[in-house]
Parts: C-alpha cells; structure tokens; sequence
C-alpha cells in the first residue's frame, strides 16, 4: 500500500508539473509571441531544467498545445464511458468528441488566433488528436467487454484519424478568415465538420455493440 501511494503521488507530481509547464507555455507565448519564447524561459517561469522540460514535451509548440488541449482525450474517454447502457456506442462516441472539442471557450479566442496564425502550431494542434486513442481504445474495450484485443483499437484509431480530418479542415477555415482580415470564427463549423468526418464510422461502432450483445445473451 505504501509504494502505491508512493506511485500516486509521483504521478500527480508529474501531472501538476505537464500542466504548469503547458500554462506557462501559451502564458510567455501570448505575452510575448511564440518566436520569442524559449524552452529555457518556460523552464525557467516553473523553475525547472530545460532537461526536466524535455522529458514532457518535445518543443515549446507541443507544450502550448497541451495548454490548449487540457487533457480532452482523458475526458472524451471518460465520457464515453459515463453513457447509459441505452446510448449506443456510436452515439457516445459522436457526442463525446463533439461536447468536448466544442465547449465554450476552449481554446479562448487568443489562444485559437495564436494558434491558427502559425503553421508550427497548427501542426501541433492537429497532432494531438492522436492521444485519443488509447484511452478511447479502453472505454470501447470496456463498452463492448471480452473481444478481440484489436477491434477496439481500430475503432479507436479510426476515430482519431476521423477527428484529425475534421480539426485539419476546421483549422485551414479559420486560418483563411483571420487572414482574410475577419474576427468571428465561422459559428458551428467545427461540430459540423466533427459529425460529418465521424459518421462513417457510425455502422462499424454500432456493429461491434450488436456482435458483443449477442454474444452476452
């Protein structure tokens, strides 16, 4: 019980150290523009080692985004493990990752112009939707139970590459407007485009729940 309290504390210290390097990222970012800001000054804003930074991000650009993402594929997975036994796996899928790309105010307008105003971290951005993934394979896994190992995570990397059409698209829009001199983000593109890029996934997640009930009857 010891060494896993032990575990878990370390963890969260891990975890607390991600987040205040992500926050101090897009903070020196908006501050001062991401040319200007070094893997050395957002060390140095959490008062850690550069060496320290790079055992959790790989760039001052995936650490913005980080920032931005806030953990979304931990919450995608949970909610999708949350839906009732009523709400077929399609559905929950579909809604969870549209409720949680969509919610307001996340990214803040700020921190969207930042982003779709420079190709390094709109690459970035797109990158992390492959995250998903993994916790998304062990909510499928844990919806459809005992199956064969590698169908959850299709489904899963499936929906990963799905959702990375749909930012990619999204992203390339609001680059054009912010351009074009505009400063309203075309309202509700981005869940369009998510249900749009995601529903031909619909029959083979909705397939996989019918095989795994009757297979439990």
């Amino acid at each position: 019980m010891v060494t896993t309290r032990r575990t878990g504390l370390r963890e969260q210290k891990k975890q607390a150290t991600r987040e205040a390097l992500s926050a101090a990222a897009l903070r020196l970012a908006l501050e001062r523009g991401p040319d200007n800001v070094r893997v050395d000054d957002i060390a140095e804003a959490v008062g850690v080692s550069s060496r320290t930074y790079n055992n959790y991000f790989s760039s001052r650009e995936q650490a913005i985004v980080a920032a931005v993402n806030s953990e979304r594929e931990a919450r995608i997975a949970a909610a999708v493990a949350d839906q009732p036994d009523g709400v077929g796996l399609a559905a929950a899928v579909i809604e969870a990752i549209v409720d949680q790309y969509t919610a307001p105010g996340v990214p803040s307008r700020e921190a969207l112009l930042l982003i779709t105003a420079r190709p390094a971290l709109r690459d970035a951005f797109v990158d992390t939707t492959s995250a998903i993934e993994h916790p998304l394979t062990d909510a499928i896994a844990g919806r459809l139970g005992d199956i064969d190992p590698h169908t959850a995570r299709v489904l899963a990397a499936s929906v990963a590459a799905a959702v990375r059409v749909a930012i990619e698209q999204w992203l390339r829009t609001t680059a054009a407007s912010f351009t074009a001199g505009g400063l309203v983000v075309p309202s509700g593109s981005l869940p369009d485009l998510l249900r749009t890029t995601l529903a031909p996934l619909a029959p083979a997640l909705d397939a996989a729940e019918q095989r795994a009930r009757r297979r439990d009857q």
